[in-house]
């Protein structure tokens, strides 16, 4: 095995953050005027408008003030939950908080409380059960599915008082005079040359006292805010892949499942973190799926062919057995973790939530009520800037944001284990020791901070790898353009290409990219002759899951309504 010393970040296509961030522009008359715009429907932004609504109902004073849209909310999917995906076993806390006594968990669609855990340890062809780590214990959490969630929390959303706006993608982040203003919206109608087909519609300025951004995942407008206003953090973000089945199955799972181990390779030098999970979803469903760190370095490592080599296990084929795959869909997870957390969570007129800032805890597998729970937090800071003898605009006006939200549970279980996820970049059994020191010295050990490394900038390395992924058989094991198929995607074939790469490079890194993507976008086509190939791209495949940007490309929102349509995800 030779290090081919290709990185892709040394491959990134041109770009600059100028091309997002830009001055609101045309007549005043024309923009689209609300009072808080939040973007993104997923549990951050959803949960911001309920809580606003909320604080609105109360103060109905400041809700005449904030005008006809008191509240908006964007989504660039089909339907709020459409681009969702995640295990998932949600801790409660953060729901009961946000529904107080108008709703228990009873009300919010779930599959229960999580009713036993099992965590195994893998190798080829032995599953050893193990006692969970104390950070992947779930005894009193909910499983849930997050597209579902987030269909049922836009319900609540619009009974509040809000505006929830599907198909919206959200272009461009309007600046002007040192504050945020609010977006602009793509076009639709475009055909892939950029002119308009018969159904052109003009994208159009919504104007905000304060934008939210609660984009999640790779936020298309969170990176150019982060980078115009110099909130970047101490240290580098970096992201896995995730992807995810679901199952008919015709006996019940009667508790959870995490393992860690085979398919993926112990030794540092390979790069490879991760593990799998499957849930029960009632009676009948089973959610599985794999996640894996993208600072990887093996030219022909594919999550989603990891995952078909999983199910071939025993444990996981026993669960599977006479079952039926029903659904499908993969997503990045950010994994920074604490030191990779902004340095501000907000900017004038902008504040910052959700996955957009970061706050997701790799350890212990929990993301979504953060999310809510710093949805909450900028509703209740939206809220304050906006009463009389105060501006959002003000520099300082979110600052009690950005101290509440550090010194809350969030950041502070953040801080409890901001050099695990770090740890394992020294190899399964060195990290697996430094963990278990941080989580009994809750985050004491070591007495220095581990640094990270951006995903791209990991040089690309061959060993034959694909030789051990299964071949497709259509029950078990399943190739990616029939998964793509049960994704629901709904990208249309002739509108502009949203992804960006460079289309010749070395064929190392064209050849990664085919094996990453989980929805073969990226084909491997005629070689120059002097080590580069040309790279086809077919961004109708695409869902979204952004695993293009960690990895040395960049991907932008398609128009609104574009991409997956998840619904058990």
């Amino acid at each position: 095995m030779a290090d081919r010393g290709v990185r892709p970040a040394d491959y990134a296509p041109p770009f600059s953050p100028s091309e997002v961030v830009v001055a609101p522009t045309g007549p005043a008359s024309e923009r689209i005027e609300v009072g808080v715009l939040v973007v993104g429907a997923g549990p951050a932004g959803l949960a911001c408008a309920i809580r606003l609504g909320q604080l609105l109902e109360d103060s109905p004073e400041t809700a005449e003030r904030l005008g006809e849209v008191p509240v908006a909310v964007v989504e660039k999917g089909k339907a709020p939950g459409s681009h969702l995906l995640s295990g998932a076993v949600v801790n409660p806390r953060a729901l009961r908080r946000l529904f107080r006594d108008r709703l228990t968990m009873d009300d919010v669609p779930s599959y229960g409380e999580v009713p036993g855990e099992a965590v195994y340890l893998l190798t080829r062809g032995t599953s050893t059960r193990i006692p969970p780590p104390p950070t992947m214990r779930n005894h009193g959490n909910w499983i849930v599915s997050v597209s579902q969630l987030a269909r049922f929390l836009a319900e609540q959303a619009e009974a509040a008082g809000a505006a929830v706006l599907p198909e919206t993608d959200a272009q461009k982040l309007l600046v002007a005079d040192g504050r945020v203003h609010g977006i602009r919206t793509g076009d639709k109608g475009l055909g892939r040359d950029g002119k308009p087909l018969g159904a052109y519609e003009p994208g159009s300025d919504i104007a905000a006292k304060v934008t939210v951004l609660a984009e999640g995942t790779q936020g298309h407008l969170t990176g150019a805010a982060i980078d115009r206003f110099g909130l970047e953090g101490a240290q580098p973000q970096i992201w896995a892949l995730g992807v995810k089945e679901v199952w008919k199955v015709p006996r019940p799972l009667r508790h959870i499942v995490h393992t860690m181990g085979w398919p993926l390779r112990k030794r540092a030098k390979y790069g490879e973190f991760g593990g799998s999970f499957v849930y029960p979803m009632g009676d009948d469903m089973v959610s599985l799926g794999f996640v894996a760190g993208l600072e990887y370095r093996d030219v022909d490592f594919s999550v989603h062919d990891v995952l078909q080599e999983l199910k071939t296990h025993r444990l996981v084929r026993k669960i599977l057995r006479d079952g039926e795959r029903i659904a499908w869909g993969a997503k990045t997870i950010t994994e920074g973790g604490y030191h990779a957390l902004p340095k501000r969570f907000h900017a004038p007129g902008l504040l910052l939530a959700g996955e957009s800032a970061g706050l997701v805890n790799v350890p212990t597998l929990k993301g979504v009520h953060y999310a809510i729970e710093s949805g909450i937090m900028a509703a209740e800071a939206a809220f304050r800037s906006l009463q009389r003898g105060e501006s959002p605009s003000r520099v300082g006006a979110f600052d009690s944001y950005d101290e509440e939200l550090r010194a809350s549970y969030v950041v502070r279980d953040l801080h409890a284990v901001r050099n695990m996820r770090q740890a394992f970049d020294k190899g399964f059994f060195v990290g697996g020791g430094l963990a278990s020191a941080m989580t009994v010295t809750k985050g004491k050990l070591p007495p220095f901070d581990l640094s990270t490394e951006p995903n791209a900038e990991r040089s690309l390395i061959r060993t034959g790898r694909a030789k051990r992924y299964p071949a497709p058989d259509g029950k078990l094991t399943f190739d990616k353009l029939s998964s793509v198929f049960l994704s629901g995607n709904r990208t249309r074939d002739d509108q502009p290409d949203h992804i960006r790469v460079r289309r010749r490079v070395p064929r190392d890194l064209a050849e990664m990219w085919a094996a990453m993507c989980p929805a073969q976008v990226y084909e491997v086509g005629e070689a120059d002759g002097d080590g580069t190939v040309h790279v086809e791209v077919n961004p109708s495949n695409c869902v979204q899951c952004g695993a293009i940007s960690a990895k040395g490309g960049r991907l932008t929102p398609p128009e609104g309504g574009s991409g997956p349509e998840y619904t058990l995800t």
